[in-house]
């Protein structure tokens, strides 16, 4: 044999050498992707914590707004006027005309605050305080 000639036993040694360094490689492969992994799902979590925080503070930031009062809404009948009810108390004779559109003139006022007293006397409205009128409760 020759210098440059390997024997077979060389090369199988030289194979199973070679092999010992592909399966270290392969083996710091697979560590590498799991650290990889391990990151990718840790900024996956931090990304879907981000888009959470965002949603809720733009929740916070742009409040609904409030809704607009409820208005009784006065309407006359052939023998009354219907009241409906009103969460925020009693009406006085200017909040009527106002509700009907009516001028707000004295006389309209006076004219308006006679006719809830007769609905009060009649047992339709209850007169809470002097100049203030609501539905008898139930």
């Amino acid at each position: 044999m020759t210098g440059g000639e390997l024997t077979l036993g060389a090369v199988l040694a030289r194979l199973e050498e070679r092999e010992r360094e592909l399966a270290a490689q392969a083996e710091a492969a697979k560590e590498r992707i799991a650290e990889l992994s391990a990151q990718l799902e840790e900024l996956h979590q931090t990304a879907e914590e981000v888009r959470i925080t965002r949603k809720t503070l733009l929740e916070l930031s742009e409040p609904t707004p409030p809704a607009p009062p409820k208005l009784r809404t006065i309407r006359p009948t052939s023998r009354s006027w219907r009241c409906s009810p009103r969460p925020d108390g009693p009406l006085q004779a200017r909040q009527v005309c106002e509700a009907m559109d009516l001028p707000i003139a004295p006389n309209t006022l006076n004219n308006t605050r006679l006719k809830l007293k007769r609905l009060a006397e009649r047992g339709i409205l209850v007169e809470t305080e002097q100049g203030l009128f609501t539905q008898p409760r139930p």
